[in-house]
């Protein structure tokens, strides 16, 4: 059996998972001055940033879709980054702390590594109430998301370490191209096609028994014009804030 924990998940992650230029302008000024930027968690490869010297991340199937070209590439976790101390400006580490086997020593050694950690991750609590997928539909990815390590755990983490913290709020653009699990709040069909889906851990994760019943509903909703009726406070906005946060922090 596969030790990868993307084996099945990350395949085809590239296609779908793709650098979205608004999400990439709110890193790259987290990241400014940074030379030296390790990515960690780094995945295909869609947020890589100039500077990037070395990105990390346990799954190889994630790693063999990077574009030639990219940062050169190391099978690693977080918990254990083969990297020496304060090597670093910045470690990234995009939409990944919630797949950590042990957060605080992830946190602690993006501290280690560099003076600067730019951490995306999201508040469960605002995505469960303000994003309908889940506030309609799916409540169990909100029940689940509330035991992983996403914004509070993270900013708590790197609080004992000493840091100064900045949060910044990333709003989801209406066309967002990177298959987040809430990139599609204003294209609602897109959750019925499985590759959507298997792109976006919050969906994979759950059984079937969960989401098919749920989709069920949702293609329901949509036929009958009942979804476009009870969001068409939608039809305006350009960015949604579901929450999503990019954590700042400096030693």
């Amino acid at each position: 059996m596969s030790t990868d924990p993307y084996a099945v998940l990350g395949t085809g992650y590239a296609l779908q998972r793709r650098t979205d230029p608004h999400i990439d302008r709110h890193i790259r000024e987290a990241l400014r001055g940074c030379r030296r930027v390790v990515d960690v968690g780094a995945g295909a490869g869609s947020y890589e940033q100039p500077g990037t010297v070395l990105a990390i991340d346990p799954s190889a199937t994630m790693l063999a879709q990077r574009p030639a070209g990219a940062a050169p590439a190391v099978l690693a976790s977080a918990e254990a980054l083969p990297v020496r101390d304060d090597a670093a400006d910045a470690a990234l580490a995009v939409l990944t702390t919630h797949h950590w086997r042990d957060p605080a020593a992830g946190v602690a050694e993006l501290v280690r590594i560099a003076r600067r950690q730019v951490v995306l991750t999201w508040d469960p609590v605002l995505f469960a109430r303000t994003f309908w997928l889940v506030a309609d539909h799916l409540p169990e990815i909100g029940h689940r998301e509330r035991h992983l390590a996403c914004l509070d755990t993270v900013t708590r983490l790197l609080r004992r370490h000493g840091a100064t913290i900045e949060t910044v709020p990333v709003p989801v653009p209406a066309d967002c191209v990177d298959g987040l699990l809430a990139a599609h709040w204003k294209r609602p069909h897109a959750y019925l096609d499985p590759a959507v889906r298997a792109a976006a851990s919050g969906l994979a994760g759950l059984p079937r028994d969960v989401v098919g019943p749920a989709l069920t509903r949702l293609s329901d909703d949509l036929d009958t014009g009942r979804w476009q009726e009870r969001h068409a406070d939608l039809d305006g906005l350009e960015h949604l804030d579901v929450g999503y946060r990019l954590i700042v922090a400096t030693r």
